[in-house]
């Protein structure tokens, strides 16, 4: 039985970004966001729900829902002081207008504009697939459509680039290196002498999957150089493990780890009808990049150390190079 304290999410390193549980965030996504904040630890969290109930007349594009009457004004409604992406939301015009009213009012929506604040307020956004594969035989869009949505729009109202605190979720590398942190903690419960040599990341999505786990197997190689990871392109801080101290993952993930290897599965969003090649190379190639902004395309990221069949094959693979088989 798998236990709580084993399974990561894209919003799970959240818990490291302690400088943010005490202030008002903003929560963006589908489901059970406001509990899932307050398990990360953020005390003060407001949804999109809340928001547009508070300031009725900032969500105007759905004719349906305008006030009928004019709202008496809001009062006692705490500023906010930055946003958490969770994930895709489910009316993506209201909160593509409140996220990008909350920036440029610097977290008071109601207050008339005296200018626009930039820096604007920090920005944590998780999970940033582009596509995903579901039941429909062509992929869908994901959480990182809608970054590049609100990218664009605010770039286009602004001129400006919308920055984030940080990205968190494949392929950064601060989700392997907390990956690392609790791997770690679970062979010291099993009472594991040797040190964790190799990890082994699986997964169907090469600009996800194998793009973060080779990004991290970088990283890891570079750590005692002191380089920046392949990959980074205009925000360092989407890609590197910025939040060591927090949680004091420096003393805990010692560098014994020397290697991650990805492993490509072919049952989702990576399909191939011939049977398996020994060339993973001319199997990964892409011709278009479908990674976020913030990271720029390497094609050697995208090329998995191997490619099999589904995830039990990839255990077994595990197992084999481990000499556990």
């Amino acid at each position: 039985q798998v236990s709580p304290e084993q399974v990561i999410l894209s919003h799970s390193p959240l818990r490291l970004f302690s400088q943010f549980h005490q202030k008002c965030m903003l929560v963006v996504g589908q489901g059970p966001v406001e509990e899932n904040a307050r398990n990360l630890g953020f005390k003060h969290v407001v949804t999109i729900e809340a928001l547009r109930k508070a300031y009725p007349l900032l969500d105007m594009v759905d004719q349906s829902r305008r006030p009928k009457e004019l709202p008496p004004p809001t009062t006692g409604f705490r500023t906010i002081e930055g946003v958490i992406l969770f994930g895709e939301p489910v009316r993506w015009e209201t909160s593509l207008q409140l996220i990008i009213d909350v920036l440029l009012s610097n977290g008071n929506p109601g207050a008339e504009l005296q200018g626009i604040p930039y820096p604007h307020l920090p920005v944590l956004a998780c999970n940033m697939d582009l596509l995903w594969m579901a039941e429909a035989k062509m992929p869908r869009f994901g959480h990182g459509t809608f970054l590049l949505c609100l990218e664009n729009i605010y770039k286009k109202v602004t001129g400006w680039e919308l920055k984030y605190e940080a990205l968190i979720g494949k392929p950064s590398t601060v989700t392997y290196r907390y990956a690392e942190y609790l791997i770690k903690q679970q062979a010291e419960k099993q009472g594991w002498k040797s040190p964790i040599r190799r990890l082994y990341a699986v997964g169907d999505n090469p600009m996800s999957d194998i793009y973060g786990a080779n990004l991290y197997n970088n990283y890891l190689k570079s750590a005692h150089q002191k380089q920046v990871p392949a990959g980074v392109k205009r925000s360092p801080q989407a890609a590197s493990p910025q939040t060591e101290d927090h949680l004091e993952l420096r003393k805990d993930c010692n560098n014994s780890v020397e290697s991650c290897e990805s492993i490509l599965v072919c049952t989702g969003v990576y399909r191939h009808n011939a049977d398996v090649p020994s060339n993973t190379e001319e199997c990964t190639t892409e011709a278009v990049f479908h990674g976020h902004r913030d990271f720029c395309f390497d094609p050697s990221l995208v090329e998995a150390s191997y490619i099999v069949q589904d995830v039990n094959d990839a255990v077994q693979l595990a197992f084999k190079k481990e000499n556990w088989s």
